[in-house]
């Protein structure tokens, strides 16, 4: 766990100096400056210095961090409602289902009345007729 917690770690560590170096347009040097930094009016451009870079890092790994875990919890919040959704629907299934039965055996019993109904005519009218 301990190990795996590490290697999280120097992959985000890695993600965020990657991010900022493709997404901010200043260019980060390492090694001191040979000439005096521009004015940010004139150019737009501003030197950081090694110690600004790692608190960038940190501040940009901490933010990852923070949004993974929404994340986390927003992707945890949709499979609880997703399986929520489908225990609903085959709630509704299963008392359609049973109403279904329900009604089939209400008409079953009404077929089976009527049947013996016209089987006792029948044969009354038929012992009437024979006589």
């Amino acid at each position: 766990m301990l190990k795996s917690k590490l290697r999280l770690r120097r992959y985000t560590k890695i993600i965020a100096i990657g991010l900022l170096m493709s997404c901010l347009k200043f260019p980060m040097f390492a090694e001191p400056l040979t000439e005096l930094p521009q004015s940010s009016s004139e150019n737009e451009t501003r030197f950081y210095t090694d110690l600004e870079i790692d608190l960038l890092i940190d501040d940009l790994t901490a933010a990852a961090l923070e949004a993974i875990e929404q994340a986390a919890g927003e992707a945890a919040r949709a499979a609880f409602l997703q399986s929520l959704e489908r225990e609903s629907e085959v709630l509704r299934e299963n008392q359609r289902l049973r109403n279904e039965a329900e009604m089939l055996k209400r008409v079953g019993i009404r077929n089976a009345v009527i049947s013996g109904i016209v089987c006792f005519a029948g044969g009354l009218i038929i012992g009437v007729i024979i006589k």
